[in-house]
C-alpha cells in the first residue's frame, strides 16, 4: 500500500510526488526545519573535522534537540518524509541513541495518520538479565520498517542497523533521515552522495527533512548570516565543480 502526503491512498496520475528539479530549492516546511535547528544550536558554525575527515564549515548535532516544542517540530518533520514512503511502515526503527528519540516523537507525529504504527529500537549490547536481547519495543518480525535516524557519513552504521532488522525478521521499506550533506562520498568525477549510495546500497529509498540546500537557502533569506553564507557557498562549490 503506498500513501498521499495526507495519509490516504495515493489517487492514481494525482499523488505522484513532483520532481525536485533544483538541488537547493524546496518548500517552505524544510526552511522551518532548518530555522528551528540553527536556533537550537543543533546546526551549528564553525570549523569541525567530520567523520570522514573533512573539515565542514557547519555541523549537525541532533543530541540537543532536548526541549518539548524542538522536539515536536522534529517529529513533525520527520512524519512528514514518512508519510512520502511508497510503503506505509508498520514499525519506526530508532538505532541507539539519537535515533531513540526520533523514532518515539515521530510516532506520536503520526498517532492520527497511522495509530497503529509502532516504535522499536536496539541496545548497543545485548542485556543478559532481565529482558534478555538488543531489542527494546515492537517486535519487527513480518513488519514493514522505517529506519529514523540522523545523518550518514559512510554507510557502515546504516548497513549494522539493516542487519539488525532483517535479523530480527523485519522488511527495511525505507530510511529517513534528518539531514543530507549533499556530498559526493569521494572526490571522484561522478562519485554518488552518501544518500545516494544508501539507497543503491540496501535498495531502499531514504528521504531527508533538509539538505544543504535548504540551509543555504535559510542563510541567503537571513541577514544575520552573511559570514557563514558565504563560507557554506564556498564549501558547497567544492562539489557542485
Amino acid at each position: 500500500m503506498t500513501m498521499a502526503h495526507d495519509g490516504r491512498p495515493p489517487r492514481p496520475g494525482r499523488d505522484r510526488q513532483p520532481r525536485n528539479r533544483h538541488p537547493y530549492r524546496r518548500p517552505a516546511r524544510q526552511s522551518r526545519f532548518v530555522r528551528a535547528m540553527v536556533e537550537r544550536g543543533v546546526l551549528a558554525f564553525g570549523d569541525f573535522e567530520l567523520k570522514s575527515g573533512r573539515r565542514s564549515p557547519y555541523f549537525l548535532n541532533l543530541g540537543l534537540v532536548a526541549d518539548a516544542a524542538g522536539l515536536g517540530i522534529l517529529g513533525g518533520a520527520f512524519a512528514a518524509e514518512v508519510r512520502r514512503l511508497p510503503t506505509v511502515p508498520d514499525v519506526l526503527f530508532g538505532p541507539a541513541y539519537k535515533g531513540v528519540p526520533i523514532a518515539v516523537c515521530t510516532a506520536l507525529a503520526l498517532a492520527n495518520d497511522i495509530p497503529s504504527v509502532a516504535v522499536a529500537y536496539n541496545r548497543k549490547e545485548a542485556k543478559e538479565h532481565g529482558e534478555r536481547g538488543l531489542l527494546i519495543g515492537a517486535s519487527l518480525a513480518g513488519k514493514n520498517v522505517a529506519v529514523l535516524d540522523d545523518v550518514v557519513t559512510d554507510g557502515a552504521v546504516k548497513r549494522e542497523v539493516f542487519d539488525i532488522v532483517t535479523a530480527a525478521g523485519g522488511q527495511v521499506v525505507g530510511m529517513v533521515l534528518a539531514f543530507d550533506r549533499q556530498e559526493p562520498v569521494t572526490m571522484e568525477a561522478n562519485s554518488p552522495t552518501a544518500v545516494e549510495a544508501l539507497e543503491r546500497s540496501f535498495g531502499v529509498p531514504v528521504r531527508c527533512v533538509a539538505n544543504a540546500g535548504d540551509l543555504l537557502s535559510y542563510l541567503h533569506a537571513d541577514g544575520r548570516y552573511a559570514d557563514e553564507r558565504e563560507r557554506l557557498r564556498e564549501y558547497l562549490d567544492e562539489f557542485r565543480g
